[in-house]
């Protein structure tokens, strides 16, 4: 099989998904190695580049998905009740914060660490699929432990958790506790 029929085939699987596919789910369909996906992929992207293409394809942990560039938003977003977009607010931001670099962590971790109740963040990022229940921690009252989902790479355009800007949130709060 070409490249170009490889291409073609991870293209509509891509399309028809709209959402993230394993690697190992198009390596598996198509009869390649998944290291040999990446390169399908990196191909792909260099042509949507070269053609002025408004789509591209984003690595997402340990998949892909295809999607527009962000320098059509504006034109796609007519298409849609543009009146409906929310903004998340300081205390949802600042419980995302927490759980992305602390993940996993409990609802009472984020409030030490935050100060204040943080039920409605909590409860609104998980409306907006950014974050998800992960399971139970094993201690008195067997509290939920949360972490970001997909959903937080995609809107937030990282790959993986490790493209987060580096920051300690333990530093951070020691140095503001040193204050006088």
């Amino acid at each position: 099989m070409q490249l170009t029929d490889k291409e073609a085939i991870v293209e509509g699987l891509l399309f028809a998904a709209g959402d993230v596919v394993k690697t190992a789910t198009i390596a598996n369909i198509i009869g390649e190695e998944e290291k040999d996906i990446e390169k399908i992929i990196i191909s792909m992207n260099k042509k949507f580049e070269n053609e002025n293409r408004a789509l591209m394809i984003r690595q997402i942990n340990d998949g892909y998905q295809m999607c527009t560039k962000a320098d059509y938003h504006k034109y796609i977003s007519k298409m849609y009740d543009t009146n409906k977009k929310q903004n998340l607010s300081q205390s949802a931001m600042e419980t995302l914060a927490i759980i992305a670099y602390k993940q996993p962590v409990t609802r009472q971790e984020i409030e030490k660490l935050r100060g204040v109740n943080s039920d409605r963040s909590v409860s609104i990022l998980s409306e907006y699929g950014l974050i998800e229940d992960v399971g139970r921690l094993d201690a008195p009252g067997r509290p939920l432990i949360y972490s970001t989902t997909d959903e937080f790479l995609r809107v937030f355009g990282y790959s993986s958790l490790k493209d987060l800007p580096k920051f300690n949130i333990e530093e951070k709060n020691a140095d503001n506790m040193n204050v006088q």
